[in-house]
């Protein structure tokens, strides 16, 4: 009996993925490792390869299609989230003290923000990287264990705008009870803010000097961390996967085993595989969409 729900369990995925528009038909949720106390922050580079940290122990893991997850660096600045610039670089939302780094491609860092009109950062947990080089993040307060500080210095969680030559960073959405998810659009054009304090998504129009206008609701869902793929749908984490289409349908529900699940991206040589960062393992799962930059 038990071999024969098995099969029966296989066929109903199968059948389930040959319906969906967006999973390849025939594929499963994929564990590729596990172990790590907290994984969170994935962002691909020009290759395919996915970087992710492993926040509680202060590292960043790479995991490359046919050569599963190794080590990239340990030092991190407690990164978080994470995101490739247009030439490159590893921008890095670094918790330890607030900060957003870069790491070169000789993992060497630098960093390139630390406070905000001489007031210390909530602490900065996602961004995303526009056309020009600016970087948006979000900036919620989740007071740490390692932190040598109670209380905010900002009073207000909100998304910044780091303009690009990084001089110059400005207050562009505020309003939020706890921002977290953060993507934009290929064109660059619109960007969604996830409020996982009240478990709302937001879309905005961007400006041409880099300012968002015309914030209208997109879905009533937070989300932890998210991605866009080739048709506009939008990925959004918390209790696995949920994804909507670009008018804020949802369209597809993927079920991840484990407690919590942080972030994702795109990833693979053709940025067909989604990656899943989820508690204390990674996933991967092959697609019919791609992901997009």
């Amino acid at each position: 009996m038990k071999k024969i729900l098995v099969v029966l369990s296989v066929l109903w995925t199968a059948q389930l993925n040959a319906q969906s528009k967006i999973i390849a038909e025939g594929a499963s949720l994929v564990q590729v490792a596990t172990g790590f106390s907290f994984t969170e922050g994935p962002a691909v580079d020009p290759q395919g390869k996915v970087y992710f940290t492993d926040q509680p122990n202060d590292r960043i893991h790479v995991w490359e299609s046919g050569r599963g997850v190794t080590l990239f660096l340990e030092g991190t600045g407690r990164s978080n989230g994470l995101y490739f610039d247009n030439l490159g670089n590893l921008l890095a939302c670094a918790d330890e003290k607030n900060e957003l780094w870069e790491f070169d491609r000789l993992k060497n860092h630098k960093v390139i923000l630390t406070d905000f009109e001489g007031k210390k950062l909530n602490g900065p947990n996602d961004l995303w990287v526009d056309q020009k080089g600016g970087i948006y993040f979000t900036d919620p307060f989740y007071k740490r264990k390692y932190w040598d500080r109670e209380e905010k210095e900002i009073e207000e969680e909100r998304v910044y705008y780091l303009h690009p030559g990084y001089e110059k960073v400005s207050v562009v959405a505020d309003g939020f009870v706890r921002p977290n998810g953060i993507v934009g659009t290929p064109d660059g054009k619109r960007l969604y803010v996830a409020d996982i304090g009240d478990k709302k998504t937001y879309l905005f129009n961007v400006e041409e000097d880099g300012k968002l206008s015309e914030k209208q609701l997109f879905a009533d869902m937070g989300s932890d961390g998210m991605t866009i793929d080739d048709q506009g749908n939008i990925y959004l984490t918390g209790k696995g996967v949920t994804v909507f289409n670009k008018k804020g349908k949802k369209i597809e529900q993927i079920d991840v085993d484990e407690n919590w699940t942080a972030n994702i991206c795109f990833g693979g040589p053709n940025q067909s595989t989604l990656f899943i960062t989820a508690s204390k393992s990674v996933y991967t799962l092959d697609m019919k969409v791609k992901g997009v930059r």
